[in-house]
């Protein structure tokens, strides 16, 4: 398998810079505004994260696990893999090499880490009608994926061309969405985005049938840009521009409760 070039990724350049327009905005009204505290991102941050960790993993553990008890044990080491995360970012810790994926494969699926530990898949698989590389391509491929993403400087392109291409490669024997979701959002909420969750079945659908058709034509044409590809990159942008709008909003309407609050005590 080829990995996709980075110098042919085709961006919305338009949604980056909105994206990127809209975090400067939450930092004004946290750095000017005589309305908000220091602490009112993270507040608000974390009750969000809290809030979308309730809401998506639910959904999630219904549509990755078999059983109520799976459900349970997903959402517990979904927590136990976000609050990781957000401990080396707090380090100053970034994602970025292998060692750290698979301490994330530990912690979100820790029954796929016993079957090898510490080790990559052993058998060839298949999603839906993608046959992922031979196995003993898979060591190769992830060490080329970390050294092509660290060529790539917006960390939000960065994240998503990760994310895309270890799911190709698919370099478990399980657990590959969890591990691939969680390193991501690693990578975005580093550099101070919100994380981009799956939010319920109907985008779950559409993630999946985007992937399979991105895969189906790097197939033919490995290193061409193509329609599907975009589409995924596309969806993925959308997603966080969702998540920061909502971020702003949720810190916009503290500002304002506070002013209120103190007009009325006047």
């Amino acid at each position: 398998m080829d990995l996709l070039p980075v110098e042919v990724i085709a961006i919305n350049k338009k949604k980056l810079n909105q994206i990127d327009s809209i975090i400067k905005s939450i930092y004004r009204l946290i750095i000017y505004s005589r309305h908000h505290s220091d602490d009112d991102l993270l507040d608000t941050y974390l009750a969000g994260m809290h809030n979308l960790k309730a809401l998506v993993g639910i959904k999630n553990a219904q549509m990755e696990a078999q059983d109520e008890e799976e459900a349970k044990e997903y959402l517990a080491n979904l927590k136990i893999s976000l609050d990781f995360v957000v401990e080396e970012i707090k380090s100053n810790i970034n994602f970025e090499n292998e060692i750290q994926l698979f301490q994330l494969l530990r912690l979100i699926s820790p029954e796929t880490n016993a079957i090898h530990p510490n080790r990559y898949r052993q058998s060839l698989v298949q999603i839906g009608l993608h046959i992922c590389p031979d196995q003993k391509e898979v060591p190769m491929l992830v060490a080329e994926l970390f050294y092509r993403m660290q060529t790539i400087s917006n960390p939000i392109l960065r994240a998503i061309y990760f994310h895309h291409e270890l799911i190709r490669i698919h370099p478990f024997a399980d657990g590959n969405g969890r591990v691939t979701r969680i390193a991501k959002n690693w990578m975005l909420m580093y550099d101070l985005y919100p994380p981009i969750f799956i939010n319920d079945a109907a985008q779950k659908k559409e993630y999946i049938t985007t992937l399979s058709n991105s895969f189906k034509e790097l197939l033919y044409q490995p290193k061409n840009w193509n329609l599907y590809t975009e589409q995924f990159f596309e969806q993925e942008l959308d997603r966080l521009l969702l998540n920061a709008t909502l971020l702003y909003d949720s810190i916009y309407l503290i500002g304002i409760n506070r002013k209120n609050k103190i007009i009325n005590q006047q």
